[in-house]
């Protein structure tokens, strides 16, 4: 097969798997509220749905961007995607909420194969000056996925129920493993022969879930020696990660490399301020708005179409300018949308809620793109596996923390009861809270943009 072909061939699978995965995320939040109720699962619990597919994500991106360097990104991805449509088959016939959670674990595991793999791909065969062109048409299709999700999800929940949600990714799969085996050749693996960490990997695991149970249980006193014991386990990895021979996160790429280590802060600051407007939107439009999770998905379209429509632009755009410089206006988009948010109330028009996601879009599409680019232009070919998964676990962890910031305000606002009429103003209250928190930490990530300095001389 010819360089050409393959390129296309590597476009064409990334894209159909960066579409698929967010797809299933924002579909999911569309159909919470209706899993909530069969289940009788309160707000808190609720959001377990959602987070124990994140944090098993972000939990082996980091070692399966590792592995995939070491013996091939396509079998990694291939692998990945066979077990995202078994996970996504345990979903849809989960007996409980907590079989559900369980299995949206599986189903998180089985995407942190697809994640980096599907970006180090493309950046192991396209150069680095058609790079932004083909990472903006990635980016589109993740938005694409996003776009779709809460206007198919809301369909499929209203009229089959939200099993059907999950059964979508059957023939996802069987298209996705088809072509890989049809049309992508090669193999990619510039790290072959190096040992893999399982000490590492091990550490950042069980740091990961000790933080992120721990926000769980705040504001109770366990809640903050948890977390505590998952920050040492960070520190633990980071000491171990400096002295193995063979790490499977290289601490290195952070020390020097300021492109690399502000481009990766940014994107993690990005996602822990606006990965819960999903989840928050989707309980307030379905709760407090009284919409179906039909027309709560056609309100929510507003912002993954404008990702959609603009990422390939800007991601062009970062092939021929500063990275920093686009992304960097995209988030101060994203605060000027989350910060409309703070102003929400009961007798909020639609019209304005679709503003704040306007905003939201046109920044997410600004800033995505080009700080991807960034960051896989800053390191050498042999650690792309490594450098996505890294990205990658930058957006997962932000969006795990974006979660739990938004749980732990419910928490403590509104206990761990349903979402009823009797509870409305606590909730909106407790929502408008999150969104200022999420603009003002957005704030601190325009400067961290700004501070990778230029890229091109």
């Amino acid at each position: 097969m010819s360089t050409t072909a393959t390129q296309r061939a590597a476009l064409l699978v990334a894209m159909m798997s960066a579409f698929a995965t967010p797809f299933m995320g924002s579909a999911v939040n569309i159909a919470l509220p209706t899993i909530g109720k069969e289940y009788q699962m309160d707000a808190v619990r609720l959001g377990w749905v959602a987070t124990a597919y994140l944090l098993a994500a972000a939990m082996f991106l980091v070692p399966f961007g590792r592995l995939a360097d070491i013996y091939g990104r396509k079998r990694i991805f291939t692998i990945g995607t066979l077990a995202y449509g078994t996970s996504s088959l345990l979903c849809a016939l989960a007996p409980s909420g907590t079989a559900l959670i369980i299995f949206r674990a599986c189903e998180g595991a089985s995407v942190s194969m697809i994640f980096g793999t599907g970006t180090a791909i493309l950046t192991s065969v396209y150069p680095a000056k058609e790079r932004g062109k083909v990472l903006g048409l990635n980016v589109a299709a993740v938005y694409l996925g996003l776009s779709l999700g809460p206007t198919i999800g809301g369909f499929l929940t209203q009229l089959l129920g939200w099993r059907s949600v999950f059964l979508v990714n059957i023939p996802f799969t069987i298209i996705v493993v088809t072509a890989i085996f049809w049309q992508l050749k090669g193999e990619w693996a510039e790290a072959k022969g190096e040992k893999f960490d399982f000490p590492g990997s091990i550490i950042y695991g069980i740091a990961l879930i000790a933080i992120m149970y721990g926000l769980s249980l705040l504001p109770e006193a366990a809640g903050a020696v948890v977390i505590l014991v998952g920050v040492l386990g960070i520190v633990a990895f980071i000491i171990w990660e400096l002295r193995t021979p063979s790490p499977v996160l290289d601490v290195g790429l952070f020390r020097g490399n300021p492109a690399f280590a502000f481009s990766n802060l940014a994107a993690l600051i990005n996602y822990s301020a606006t990965a819960a407007v999903g989840f928050l939107m989707s309980l307030y439009l379905q709760n407090v708005k009284g919409l179906g999770p039909e027309s709560a998905g056609l309100v929510m379209i507003a912002q993954p179409i404008m990702q959609a429509i603009f990422s390939p632009f800007a991601g062009r755009l970062s092939d021929r300018t500063e990275p920093r410089l686009v992304a960097s206006a995209g988030m101060v988009l994203t605060v000027t949308g989350l910060s409309l948010f703070t102003l929400l109330s009961e007798t909020t028009r639609l019209p304005f809620i679709t503003l704040g996601l306007v905003f939201l879009g046109l920044g997410f599409a600004l800033f995505s793109s080009p700080n991807t680019n960034a960051v896989m232009s800053s390191v050498a070919k042999r650690s792309y596996g490594v450098a996505a998964a890294t990205l990658g676990t930058m957006r997962l962890t932000g969006q795990m923390f974006s979660l739990g910031v938004a749980v732990l305000i419910l928490a403590v606002h509104m206990g761990r009861v349903q979402i009823t009429p009797q509870v409305f103003p606590v909730f909106l209250q407790s929502a408008r809270i999150a969104f200022a928190v999420f603009a003002v930490l957005c704030v601190g990530g325009i400067f961290a943009s700004l501070a990778r300095g230029n890229m091109r001389s």
